[in-house]
């Protein structure tokens, strides 16, 4: 099985580079300076940020399904980030982490859930999709709990 894991996409947050301090603290978010590698992991480019860079730590809806598994929770995004990920290996920020993956149905109730290295969520992902009724999967860094990307049948 052919997996397509999917960033967030770009547009979404490069307004929110123009934001000032001031109003970026009004949304909840907080512009970062990176100060170790591995440890802020981009959605949108599904690789760490370099030392230096700037990232926003915001509160993204991963899960805006209206059941009780609706989720948001932390992200980073790098505001060099200049398209989205794309291939179909696993991405470097997954690769190296403990994920959680979690299975949902069409209608957003999570049906089954695992954990795995990052390195071997390509055969935890084909056995959770094999399910007729998991219509996608979330992973997330197993550790912070925050949501890392989506995968779908390609």
């Amino acid at each position: 099985m052919t997996l397509a894991i999917s960033p967030l996409p770009l547009d979404a947050f490069s307004p929110l580079f123009d934001l000032d301090d001031a109003a970026l603290a009004a949304l909840g978010a907080r512009r970062v300076v990176v100060d170790a590698k591995p440890g802020y992991p981009c959605r949108i480019t599904l690789d760490d940020a370099e030392v230096g860079e700037t990232v926003l730590l915001i509160n993204y809806e991963h899960q805006p399904a209206n059941t009780p598994f609706r989720a948001a929770h932390a992200i980073y995004v790098r505001q060099a980030a200049r398209a989205a990920w794309r291939g179909d290996a696993v991405p470097p920020a997954l690769a190296r982490r403990l994920l959680s993956v979690r299975a949902f149905d069409a209608e957003g109730m999570m049906t089954d859930a695992d954990v795995v290295d990052g390195q071997d969520l390509p055969a935890l992902a084909e056995r959770l999709l094999a399910d007729p009724a998991v219509a996608y999967l979330h992973a997330h860094y197993a550790k912070p709990g925050c949501y890392a990307a989506r995968i779908d049948r390609a």
